[in-house]
């Protein structure tokens, strides 16, 4: 079952009340959102304009932000690449044979690599390349394409890249999880805001926010989950226009309630579904910039015509956790 709209995110806004006090630029210590009061069902809902009758809303307390004011690897909340098994060796990650592995997902058909400043590819000695750039409280996490001279040593790839996940270092349960950006475009471009279950299985899988490269604005929120009984994958969510995210600054978020996930651009609900079986675990969150899919519609296989380097700008990355003082949030427990 898949359902996909596209919601022109201008319209949303214009009918929908601006409930959310806080300015969107910050991630406050204390933050109030406004949420549905009607039970999502199954399928993915678009929300449009909400009447006072149908909203409430919910106060949570800042457990994570970023706003990277220094470079992502100083603080020690991320790790540049896929995390692995307790079996898998430390060195690893960092070079040899076979340490692509945790640095793209060729099940994709990626055509990229992770990497970053330790990062060895195929050899023993770091190659010193850096994804990561810091520039007056922005974190880019830039593509470009592979150096001639390395192609070999990093397995024939044709971008180096970069991602961040917090895995070992943050994970919760419920909550909310944001972040700002703005959405790079070009063919084969693919910038994602994500999350998987802290235990390692997959799905479920929460896409709170991804950018189709080849379609400038048409960005996707979406949950995965799987079907005990049948083993099958399931997946739906919605495609939103976003005029100019390529330019400007958005905030987009994901709030997770025992009952329902909620998606919000610019702290304003947008689609929901009630939470499907296997959200049992916490979830961490990871951030990167991709290149090439062939399964993704909209960002297409790099060619001639891709740029030689793209950037995903991003502002702040922020989690809270549901205040269980609130007296309406007795069913977050």
């Amino acid at each position: 079952m898949t359902i996909r709209f596209l919601v022109t995110i201008g319209l949303v806004a214009a009918l929908t009340p601006a409930l959310a006090a806080e300015d969107p630029r910050d991630a406050p210590l204390e933050l109030t959102l406004p949420v549905t009061t009607d039970p999502a069902m199954i399928q993915c809902r678009q929300i449009g304009a909400q009447d006072a009758t149908s909203l409430s809303f919910l106060p949570m307390r800042r457990t994570f932000n970023d706003d990277f004011d220094q470079h992502p690897l100083a603080s020690g909340r991320w790790v540049p690449h896929y995390a692995g098994g307790a079996a898998w060796p430390e060195a690893r990650y960092w070079g040899g044979a076979g340490s692509d592995f945790k640095r793209k997902t060729s099940a994709n058909g990626e055509q990229q690599i992770y990497v970053d400043p330790r990062y060895a590819g195929r050899g023993a000695t770091p190659l010193g390349l850096d994804p990561f750039q810091v520039r007056d409280g922005v974190l880019s996490i830039v593509a470009r394409r592979t150096p001639a001279e390395l192609r070999d040593v990093l397995f024939d790839n044709e971008y180096i890249s970069g991602i961040l996940t917090t895995q070992g270092s943050f994970s919760q349960k419920y909550g909310y999880f944001e972040i700002r950006a703005r959405i790079p475009v070009g063919t084969g471009v693919w910038p994602a805001f994500w999350m998987l279950a802290d235990d390692g299985g997959w799905p479920p899988e929460v896409d709170v926010i991804e950018g189709r490269g080849q379609r400038p604005g048409d960005l996707v929120m979406t949950t995965h989950w799987r079907i005990p009984a049948t083993g099958k994958i399931e997946h739906c969510g919605f495609d939103f226009a976003v005029p100019g995210a390529d330019a400007d600054f958005h905030n987009y978020g994901v709030l997770w309630e025992p009952d329902r996930l909620i998606y919000f651009i610019d702290r304003k609900p947008v689609s929901d579904i009630k939470v499907p079986i296997g959200f049992d675990d916490p979830m961490y969150m990871i951030v990167n910039l991709a290149m090439g899919s062939k399964f993704f519609v909209g960002v297409g296989f790099v060619d001639a015509g891709s740029p030689a380097s793209v950037a995903f700008e991003i502002d702040r990355i922020s989690a809270y956790q549901i205040d269980m003082n609130f007296a309406g949030a007795s069913n977050a427990q």
